[in-house]
């Protein structure tokens, strides 16, 4: 079963440590929460911080963890929500400490909150605050060229994958719950694929790319005292369609973590301010949402690391996942119309 790599040696973090000026460590304590990266409360002769040990081999590049840093220091100059790391004693944010690369952050209190736990100003202020990060981002990093167009997944090569996976479901000893459930969602991917292929989004109609976070949702958000304390991880900051970033983000935030189904109230006010502050035009939302209902379409990376990689890290997200998708497919209009109207 794939899993992260081994923990990081307590004499390691200690070495690690020595390069900054926090004095000596005194304790370290994993946090559990995220599927990618390790990361650790570090309690020092100085304080407490967050020590980040980047394993994740698509963002683990000196250069680019350094661009994710430029950008949040960026960011909180201009007074936004994000702490930025710490410089060690040659000034560097990034320091190597055999094959791997960490980062030390502040210690930020807060807790995780579910959207469907926040009161409906609080999504508003969440959805002004996405809009705020997107601005300025487009302010710190350099601008990206606009691409030609976005193509999107084939639903017949979605089809095939969907298929094999579903023999692999099908076949797999000892045949469990999990396997069931993959089976049944399958057989109905495949009846969605077929009523909707002819809904494929074109090239040419992604709303416009700009910076983003890249993975903004609710373990990536710490509240204190009914506000977002910080924005944490900046791992896949990149350049992509906003609006999708607004939209996929609200898919995440706003779901019933049993079903899937989204607080459409929620999603609603949420887009309100997102729009309000200028970000993005409700035509640019609407071609937002179809393309990211059209991706979850053909989206199947929780099957694939399950059956295809033996990782099973992300089963948990798998029935509220699938779910989502088939309860969307059925209420498309009422969904758009929230984001929209």
């Amino acid at each position: 079963m794939g899993t992260l790599s081994p923990p990081v040696p307590h004499s390691a973090l200690a070495a690690v440590l020595r390069t900054y000026p926090v004095g000596r460590l005194l304790e370290a304590l994993p946090v559990a929460e995220g599927l990618l990266n390790r990361g650790y409360r570090i309690t020092t002769e100085a304080g407490s911080y967050f020590l980040k040990c980047y394993v994740d081999a698509a963002t683990a590049s000196r250069p680019v963890i350094a661009g994710q840093h430029r950008a949040s220091a960026g960011l909180h100059a201009r007074g936004l929500p994000v702490a930025p790391p710490l410089a060690a004693a040659d000034g560097r944010t990034v320091t190597a400490f055999g094959d791997r690369l960490f980062a030390l952050f502040p210690w930020v209190e807060g807790r995780h909150r579910h959207g469907t736990g926040l009161d409906l100003p609080q999504c508003e202020a969440l959805g002004a605050l996405l809009a705020r990060l997107h601005g300025a981002l487009d302010e710190v990093c350099a601008a990206p060229p606009q691409p030609a167009g976005y193509r999107s997944a084939d639903p017949r090569e979605s089809a095939r994958l969907a298929a094999a996976l579903r023999l692999r479901a099908r076949g797999h000893h000892p045949y469990g719950a999990f396997d069931a459930l993959a089976e049944q969602r399958l057989t109905e991917r495949l009846d969605l694929l077929a009523d909707f292929a002819h809904r494929r989004p074109a090239p040419d109609a992604a709303p416009r790319t700009g910076w983003t976070h890249g993975d903004f949702h609710g373990l990536n958000l710490l509240y204190r005292e009914g506000r977002v304390a910080t924005v944490l991880d900046w791992d896949k900051l990149g350049p992509q369609p906003q609006a999708e970033e607004a939209v996929r983000g609200a898919t995440l935030l706003f779901n019933d973590p049993v079903t899937g189904v989204l607080d459409l109230v929620r999603v609603r006010r949420y887009s309100q301010a997102y729009r309000a502050a200028g970000a993005v035009r409700p035509e640019e939302l609407a071609a937002a949402v179809h393309r990211v209902w059209w991706e979850r379409l053909n989206d199947f990376w929780i099957l694939q690391w399950h059956y295809q990689r033996g990782d099973h890290r992300a089963d948990p997200l798998f029935p509220a996942t699938a779910g989502q998708l088939a309860w969307w497919c059925q209420e498309y209009e009422q969904v758009l119309d929230a984001f929209t109207n």
